[in-house]
């Protein structure tokens, strides 16, 4: 039995590849001094500036705005670590994310149900609030958190743990639903389900093996848990 659902955002609720792949290249291009700089600047993230496409370790597939401001940093001189996080933050808050499904129907279908959700993200927890209200359903999330919400980033459970803690469910009668290991690395160590899905840059067989169940996108939650 599910009485929750914790959600990754980008990658899972919003197709990572459309809406990272098409920031990616307007902020790279925006803070490097030409092309040539913007190109180098995508090497450090694991980004292709001619494709649009990332590699599967980039830092901007699962990692935080501080870890990506990281690998950028050495690339920028003049800029503190402080100030390209606080511009990536903003640049992010403003991305326009394309929905993997249609997200509002799903989310208050999965209500209806008296399923309680929550939103755990490694993205900033200002510009997941942007996104979620460009797209009007902040209101169906019991729980929202970034890594800079004081419960730590995955793959650390923290996020898992204070969703349970916060709407009193049981982690066991919870499932995490992400794109990448880190989400499904989280819900397992917070004791939790976990549900993959294909909207990421990552493969069904890197994932399978961290799964309860690898689905081609969160659009087949219902039919899963009418499984259940």
């Amino acid at each position: 039995m599910i009485d929750g659902l914790i959600f990754d955002k980008d990658g899972t609720l919003f197709d990572f590849r459309v809406s990272w792949g098409n920031w990616a290249g307007t902020f790279l291009r925006r803070i490097a001094s030409d092309e040539a700089h913007a190109r180098r600047l995508g090497q450090a993230i694991g980004y292709d500036l001619e494709d649009g496409s990332f590699a599967p370790d980039s830092p901007v597939i699962a990692a935080t705005a501080a870890d990506i401001a990281a690998a950028l940093l050495p690339h920028l001189p003049g800029l503190t670590h402080a100030e390209l996080t606080d511009r990536i933050d903003a640049s992010a808050g403003m991305a326009p994310m394309s929905e993997a499904v249609p997200l509002r129907p799903l989310l208050e279908g999965l209500r209806s149900k008296g399923l309680r959700l929550g939103l755990a993200t490694n993205d900033s927890e200002i510009p997941a609030r942007q996104h979620l209200a460009t797209h009007g359903i902040t209101d169906c999330f019991d729980f929202i958190a970034g890594y800079d919400s004081g419960h730590g980033p995955k793959p650390g459970p923290g996020m898992c743990l204070a969703f349970a803690r916060e709407t009193g469910l049981d982690p066991a009668r919870v499932a995490m639903v992400g794109d990448s290991r880190h989400d499904l690395e989280a819900g397992r160590a917070a004791g939790m389900r976990t549900i993959a899905v294909l909207t990421g840059v990552a493969k069904r067989e890197d994932l399978a093996p961290h799964a309860d169940v690898v689905l081609t996108d969160i659009g087949a939650i219902p039919g899963w848990l009418a499984g259940l």
